[in-house]
């Protein structure tokens, strides 16, 4: 798979193939029903379907045995970060809970489990020495999954950044890409015999542009040039966790990482010009690097007054441009913009929790329209196509990088009653989202889309980052006073579409 891939880079660079982007993905016909609501859909045995959660989402247990503070552990005991004041102290306590945890994956048939690694429960404070404990903890983790017949994809970095390389600068300091691949290294010799696929980052536009840029997520900075210096340190992150990994591992994994790459519908006459400089931040400052082209020239001309992207060193690119063997999708919903005429106020619905600075360095004449409903509890628009869109745009520049759903779920205002069997819930709203989503999953595939497999957000109700525990993504439902595990109904839909390969009616 490896010489494969950089058969894949030396052969784009020979042939100057064109990269179309996400946001050129909207005038694509689709095949089915307009709904999204297709009938007797069926999913080869060999694609992997599974759940996937984030550490400081469900582990808890935030002061035990050696792990040390997390970026994410100073931003939610920070007053009016968090709605409610709530934090990931305890989470859903899957750290004290996990092997009944993977219990429940297996009697849900998951045949893939998406998990991440604390970074400070492996170095407390980033550097150093490993944590014996938090070693223990994830190759037991790992083990157990094996054990039940689950494959491991292992995410390295979900956005819980020891809080020391934070004093330091956390992801504007070039230090921590280098000691991310220190970190990599580590897990790569203690778990490189085992682990399936191995993600470096995920979703490395919210780190960069809402933990620097907007300030709704930690670090909670609100500075463009300092999110556009971490754009380019955790792109040259993964690279070097690459490499890192590379060296040590004696199985044969696949090495990836997640992106969140936006789906942007232009609106009205600007509407294009607006596209192209959302689409510059969000997709190709992120892709344009990892495949081999480097940085967008209308990127850096974009963002000239805010940084001169001297952070930029000689030989950089190249480092971030590992080959990769499968690109991980984030999708959720979609976006349309246009250009702001300065005159009206400025519409800013992008989804994104406003704390009062921007995730668009350099774009503040742009402005993100309301979107049509039906909308999630997170208020963001319900739209399939969008799916459909973004594994086919990818597919048309990136013919020969395999691709697989690492996220896609919703949150609902769950409703917990009593049925005959005792308490249930019917989330009906969150299965009708799940079986349009998967209907264009199937549609690319039968375009032609290289999907390999689709892990389903997420596993159980968790820590939903500045939203706290408002927001209830799982198709588990915890209850956060017991802990108590309860499936809900989309997770026995889901059940049943691994166990017949087809999407339940």
């Amino acid at each position: 798979m490896r010489t494969r891939s950089r058969r894949r880079l030396r052969w784009r660079r020979r042939t100057g193939h064109r990269r179309s982007t996400p946001s050129e993905g909207s005038d694509i016909v689709s095949q089915g029903t307009s709904d999204y609501r297709d009938s007797g859909l069926e999913f080869a045995p060999d694609f992997l379907l599974g759940s996937a959660t984030a550490s400081y989402q469900i582990e808890g247990a935030a002061t035990e045995d050696g792990r040390g503070p997390s970026i994410w552990d100073t931003f939610s005991h920070t007053p009016g970060k968090v709605w409610n004041g709530d934090t990931g102290d305890v989470a859903c306590d899957h750290y004290h809970r996990w092997e009944s945890d993977l219990d429940l994956m297996a009697e849900l048939g998951l045949e893939a489990y998406r998990f991440s690694i604390a970074w400070p429960r492996i170095q407390p404070t980033g550097r150093g020495p490993a944590n014996e404990a938090g070693l223990a903890f994830y190759e037991a983790l790992v083990d157990g999954l094996i054990a039940r017949g689950i494959r491991p994809i292992a995410t390295l970095y979900h956005w819980d950044l020891p809080q020391a390389l934070e004093d330091e600068g956390g992801w504007t300091n070039r230090a921590t890409a280098e000691a991310f691949a220190d970190y990599a290294r580590i897990l790569g010799e203690r778990l490189g015999d085992r682990v399936a696929v191995w993600t470096t980052l995920n979703e490395p536009w919210c780190s960069a542009y809402l933990g620097y840029g907007s300030g709704a997520h930690a670090p909670g900075l609100m500075d463009g040039a300092k999110a556009l210096a971490a754009v380019h340190h955790l792109n040259l992150a993964h690279g070097l966790a690459v490499s890192a990994l590379r060296e040590v591992v004696t199985n044969d994994p696949g090495f990836s990482i997640t992106l969140n790459l936006h789906v942007i519908r232009p609106s009205g006459e600007t509407g294009h010009e607006a596209a192209r400089r959302i689409d510059g931040l969000a997709n190709r400052v992120f892709l344009g690097p990892l495949f081999g082209d480097g940085y967008p020239a209308d990127v850096i001309e974009d963002t000239a007054e805010v940084t001169d992207w001297s952070f930029v060193k000689p030989g950089d690119t190249e480092l971030i441009a590992q080959p990769i063997d499968l690109l991980g999708v984030n999708y959720y919903s979609t976006v349309t913009v246009r250009m702001w005429d300065g005159v009206s106020p400025r519409v800013n619905a992008d989804g994104h929790k406003d704390m009062g600075g921007t995730p668009w360095p350099g774009s503040q004449h742009v402005e993100f329209l309301e979107q049509p409903g039906p909308y999630t509890a997170m208020g963001w628009n319900i739209d399939p196509s969008g799916l459909e869109d973004l594994l086919i745009a990818l597919h048309g520049a990136y013919p020969e990088v395999p691709l697989m759903i690492t996220e896609n779920g919703a949150a609902f205002d769950d409703v917990v009653t009593e049925g005959p069997d005792g308490p249930e819930v019917r989330d009906l709203d969150r299965i009708d989202y799940l079986r349009r989503h998967f209907t264009a999953a199937h549609r690319a595939m039968a375009r032609g889309v290289d999907l390999r497999g689709y892990q389903v957000w997420s596993l159980m109700d968790n820590f939903e980052w500045g939203y706290g525990y408002s927001k209830r993504f799982g198709i588990v439902r915890v209850d956060y006073d017991t802990l108590e595990r309860l499936p809900k109904a989309s997770a026995r839909w889901f059940a049943e579409l691994i166990r017949t390969r087809r999407i339940p009616e």
